[in-house]
């Protein structure tokens, strides 16, 4: 089984720069999309869309954050947000239920700049957590999406000079680890420990692709008992359309 996601950084813009050419080329069973910007009714699927269900949780804030599901198989059972009506204004978590595991899509909360939404971000991840280790109690968990942090400075280009930026601050590292030590393992370094230059996201500025300074934001996580059956888990920086590029796993 091939999951991939991606933060698409508008699905309709995504969509006019090859989503559906990659969709077929890479045919997964399950994409993962973050930041879709749009409501279903606003988005007109082209026929690679075909074959998959498709599950949507849009923001009350039009053109605003967003995550969508498509799958070939039909889960048991589908859940929008965390709960807390708070929390779920903007669109940010999809849970799907399937005979062996769940799946949770996630556009984690922005810190932004000068921090300023960081205690706020803080709140949410700890929300976000629980929402995990509840649902792991009845069986195994997948997250995925744009977590919003680089967990470790191998994770982004420049760590020194990113210290107290969103995304690199020691609260919301420390508050990711907490998310791990609590019971899943990041696919990735679980095949990839020590490499390097390993990013999914990079800033439009400077030519920052290109030189690739950018920042590991998108992460598979998964329960430890799923980890037999995890093949891979790779990033994808070749494919264009959005300033993240997606990342996927395989199970057997």
């Amino acid at each position: 089984m091939k999951i991939i996601s991606w933060n698409v950084n508008g699905i309709r813009a995504a969509l006019n720069k090859g989503l559906a050419e990659f969709l077929s080329t890479e045919n997964p069973d399950i994409l993962c999309l973050q930041e879709t910007k749009a409501r279903e009714e606003q988005v007109e699927l082209p026929l690679e869309f075909g074959s998959y269900k498709s599950y949507w949780n849009s923001a009350e804030k039009p053109g605003y954050s967003g995550t969508a599901i498509f799958t070939k198989e039909t889960p048991l059972a589908c859940t929008h947000g965390l709960g807390i009506e708070e929390h779920d204004k903007e669109g940010r978590v999809i849970t799907l239920e399937y005979p062996d595991f769940h799946l949770v899509n996630v556009y984690t909360v922005n810190a932004q700049d000068g921090l300023r939404r960081l205690e706020y971000r803080l709140e949410w991840d700890t929300t976000f957590r629980s929402h995990l280790n509840q649902l792991a109690t009845t069986k195994p968990v997948i997250f995925c999406g744009d977590l919003n942090v680089a967990h470790n400075e191998i994770d982004l280009a420049r760590p020194a000079v990113n210290r107290k930026s969103a995304g690199f601050s020691d609260e919301e590292r420390a508050s990711f680890s907490e998310l791990l030590d609590s019971g899943f393992v990041d696919s990735f370094r679980h095949f990839h420990p020590e490499k390097t230059e390993a990013y999914s996201w990079w800033s439009y500025r400077g030519g920052a692709r290109q030189r690739n300074v950018g920042w590991r934001l998108d992460y598979f996580g998964v329960s430890p008992t799923l980890l037999e059956r995890l093949e891979d888990a790779s990033i994808l920086p070749h494919v264009m359309g959005s300033d993240h590029c997606p990342v996927a796993i395989n199970l057997c």
